[in-house]
């Protein structure tokens, strides 16, 4: 049985502050060798039935990274279980014998959230694929960790029902993974993220215990652990099963898309029709590199010459949605707008849409690479971080393509590079680490729907003191004493952050004594 072999960062290239390149502090993670590969195997093989256990190289070599493709390591092995009581089974294995995991979806996370730990399983939950029941009277889904997204709603459609974030991935991320990450998506702005169409989670502890969060209720009792449990990256507990919340479907939706000569009026627009009492169904931005990279490849219909456009949509009832366009439209014209189109039918609605879903796969036609960051601003300084990030382009010589859910401010630059150019990589990671410092110097945050994973754990030290940091190990240790569920991710040590030189002081001075890892 051939002891895998570790990859290095994309071709070669050694990131100053890439976290995968630093040993895992605090942790004595045992070696791996062929005899603990192989003590591991024979352990889960009690467990799942042939070919759901999967530890030859050419095998695991699928599981090696997520959607962030640049950080790479190969996993010992890859579990497949098929029920709840494997899961549990397999959790109580790898405690027993100190084996870390790490949970993994679709794989289309884009933070490193689903990289393997060296030494470590991937529990894969691509087996757990069931859509269980939809409730039309109580307009909620009971799906297994491993359905898709857009699944969903092509399952409720059928009672005039959908499941609302949409994530520009939902055609094949699954809802495991929108619950580790807190996903969002277009139309998050008016329907919320993740967390608040979720309203139950049952999930096993690294213990292997299986607990239930939340209810079916409008409120559980006691503490609400539910939205502490969305958006923890898999470093709590691993889901079996979840309840969502459906919508129905409006009868009308249609979409505007505003042209503006300048960013700065762009920016102002956006926060000019929250300012109005409008809450649009969608509101993205799209500046003058992401149109022109993205018309060519849907034919959307953009204005490639606008340097912003915006894309606004309302639904609801015909008549509703008449006056909210009316409304937006007025909007958009006095903030500067110098073209207005509406959609006049369904498919030119999805159409304009088409654009902004597709800005990741357009962007490898123009660039053999992309580094796509996610942070979160305050409306009012979009337009001042736009104009920043053009500063950065010349500073790091790199191209930058901003898209952007506008509405609630959560930016997606996609910064354009050739990892088989010297230095290049290396750049972008530096060009990515400075837009997230300036959304928090602006009063914002490192991340909005991606998640820290690896990509961000430096960047944490930017935003959160020491006293924050400890208590985000307390919240892990409560869950995991035995730090066995997708360790060293996400939260970093003060020791981290003292190398890394950001961590902020308040007050007096800081020592950086070395948190302990439970």
């Amino acid at each position: 049985m051939p002891a895998p072999m570790n990859l290095p960062t994309m071709n070669g290239f050694h990131s100053p502050i890439g976290p995968m390149n630093s040993p895992a502090e605090g942790r004595a993670d045992p070696p791996f060798t062929a005899e603990r590969q192989h003590r591991v195997v024979s352990a889960l093989q009690a467990i799942l039935r042939p070919g759901y256990l999967l530890y030859d190289e050419e095998d695991t070599r699928p599981y090696e990274c997520d959607g962030l493709s640049a950080y790479r390591q190969l996993p010992m092995i890859v579990a497949l279980p098929e029920t709840e009581a494997q899961v549990v089974d397999i959790l109580r294995v790898c405690r027993e014998l100190g084996v870390p995991i790490v949970p993994r979806g679709a794989g289309t996370g884009l933070s490193g959230g689903a990289m393997p730990t060296p030494g470590g399983v991937v529990l894969s939950m691509a087996k757990f694929n069931r859509i269980i029941r939809i409730d039309p009277s109580s307009r909620t889904a009971v799906v297994q960790p491993g359905v898709r997204n857009l699944a969903i709603s092509e399952a409720a459609a059928l009672h005039g029902l959908n499941y609302a974030p949409d994530p520009s991935s939902q055609i094949a991320c699954t809802i495991g993974g929108n619950i580790a990450e807190n996903s969002g998506g277009v139309h998050c702005l008016k329907y919320g993220l993740t967390v608040h169409n979720v309203m139950r989670v049952r999930m096993v502890t690294s213990d292997g215990d299986v607990v239930e969060l939340g209810g079916d209720a409008l409120d559980a009792p006691g503490l609400d652990l539910l939205a502490l449990f969305i958006g923890s990256e898999g470093m709590l507990g691993v889901v079996t099963e979840a309840t969502v919340r459906l919508i129905a479907r409006p009868p009308v939706a249609r979409v505007i898309m505003a042209s503006f000569d300048d960013v700065t009026r762009g920016g102002d627009a956006v926060a000019n029709v929250i300012a109005a009492g409008i809450i649009p169904a969608g509101l993205e931005m799209m500046d003058r590199t992401s149109s022109r990279m993205v018309e060519p490849f849907v034919k959307a219909g953009y204005d490639t010459d606008a340097a912003a456009i915006l894309l606004c949509e309302s639904d609801g009832i015909a008549e509703e949605v008449e006056e909210e366009i009316a409304r937006m439209s007025e909007v958009l014209k006095s903030s500067g707008a110098t073209a207005i189109a509406v959609s006049q039918d369904e498919t030119e609605r999805l159409r304009f849409w088409s654009g902004r879903k597709n800005a990741f796969p357009a962007a490898g036609r123009i660039s053999p690479d992309y580094y796509c960051m996610d942070g979160t601003i305050p409306r009012k300084h979009l337009a001042r971080v736009l104009l920043r990030i053009e500063e950065m382009e010349k500073k790091y010589g790199l191209r930058c393509a901003n898209v952007f859910h506008a509405g609630d401010g959560n930016l997606h630059p996609l910064i354009l590079f050739d990892a088989n150019k010297e230095d290049e990589f290396r750049r972008a990671e530096l060009f990515g680490a400075e837009i997230l410092e300036l959304c928090v110097e602006v009063g914002g945050t490192i991340t909005g729907e991606h998640g820290v994973g690896i990509e961000k754990i430096n960047s944490m030290c930017v935003q959160f003191s020491p006293a924050e940091i400890e208590a985000f190990f307390a919240v892990k240790h409560a869950f995991d004493p035995a730090s066995v569920l997708n360790p060293d991710k996400a939260i970093p040590t003060l020791r981290r952050c003292a190398e890394y030189g950001k961590m902020h002081v308040k007050r007096g001075e800081l020592k950086f004594p070395e948190l302990p890892r439970f």
